[in-house]
């Protein structure tokens, strides 16, 4: 059931890893390891992966604010507190995000998310859920989550309440993704069903253990993956090849309440990089994109709005439109007019 470690685990397994090591290679990981930078095998061959300071997030949470300097910026009602940053309160109609200012330029990343989602409203009275993001646009408040609709990236959503009515196959709280080039729209009442990627059935609220949530995205290839068991272990949620994401774009978070509300809270964002080999082939095949899209899946194709008319422009097009059916009328009048004649030239 396990496809990966959770995030205990994968430290033991990277333990066991060095032991084949020699002595000097051992130390100086163990040294890397001290300062919170060491690598740990991630899967077979050579992948590793190295925390990004710039991009990740965890207590006493410096470094966030609303200032220029700060590498990461709340919006909203989002609140830092002691032991956690609160995008929204258990209160109704609020919404709170958490945006990364610094752009990603890595190739191959994974984020690990420390999460909780807990309130007091019971079964089916509670919501909405909150949103991960691996965007073009940062900071734009709306009603996806507490973000933009027809965002450009990826969205991955824990959604904690269903608003379609007919829900019988699927059970919630509900893990699902989507990668949007801007030209759609997020579904509510159908809980983003005909966009999503895929999805998982994730029961993460009131629990009395961490619960965590973890984006890879490696060679083109999309994994999501959820430890919320309590058992230190990851588990399979979703899983989709062929996903073209641009590099430079922002990492956030976001959450949003209506009707109903939970409080909606990060404990940490952790981005490593995944240093992966790539054959000369590949390298051809894996180019930088500049479009999110998905292999297989037919997203509409982005038409650019035209740019609005200048008054100078605006008067040229109206008065030569003028002058051209000025022109076509006299040009009329004279071909009716000769052919008047003619008819009455073979009259007589």
């Amino acid at each position: 059931m396990a496809a990966g470690l959770g995030p205990s685990g994968c430290w033991q397994r990277w333990g066991h890893h060095l032991s084949a090591r020699n002595g000097s290679k051992m130390l100086l990981l163990l040294l890397l390891l001290g300062s919170g930078q060491g690598p740990r095998q991630v899967g077979a061959g050579q992948t590793f992966e190295y925390l990004k300071r710039e991009h990740s997030l965890s207590k006493p949470y410096q470094g966030v604010g609303t200032s220029s300097s700060s590498l990461w910026n709340l919006m909203g009602n989002a609140m830092v507190m002691t032991q956690y940053i609160r995008l929204t309160p258990d209160m109704q109609s609020k919404q709170g995000a958490l945006w990364n200012r610094v752009p990603c330029f890595l190739r191959d990343w994974e984020l690990q998310v420390h999460f909780k989602i807990h309130g007091q409203g019971k079964k089916n009275l509670h919501g909405d859920g909150l949103a991960i993001w691996y965007t073009k646009d940062r900071m734009q408040p709306g009603p996806v989550f507490g973000n933009m609709d027809k965002f450009v990236g990826l969205g991955v959503f824990v959604d904690t309440y269903p608003n379609e009515e007919k829900q019988q196959e699927r059970v919630f709280p509900y893990i699902s993704a989507m990668v949007n080039n801007g030209s759609l729209s997020y579904d509510h009442e159908r809980d983003g069903r005909p966009t999503e990627l895929g999805g998982c059935t994730a029961i993460v609220r009131n629990l009395h253990y961490d619960t965590f949530l973890v984006i890879r995205y490696v060679k083109r290839h999309l994994t999501i993956m959820m430890d919320i068991d309590g058992k230190h272990e990851w588990r399979d949620c979703i899983e989709v090849p062929g996903v073209r994401l641009p590099r430079g774009y922002y990492f956030g978070t976001s959450s949003l309440t209506g009707d109903l509300s939970d409080n909606h809270d990060v404990i940490s964002l952790k981005l490593f990089e995944l240093t992966v080999d790539r054959t000369p082939e590949e390298e051809k095949l894996h180019r930088d994109v500049f479009l999110p899209s998905v292999d297989n899946m037919k997203l509409p194709e982005m038409t650019a709005p035209l740019p609005p008319l200048s008054g100078l422009a605006l008067f040229l097009i109206v008065f030569f439109s003028l002058v051209f059916s000025v022109f076509a009328i006299v040009i009329g009048i004279i071909l009716y007019n000769k052919w008047q004649e003619q008819s009455r030239k073979r009259f007589y």
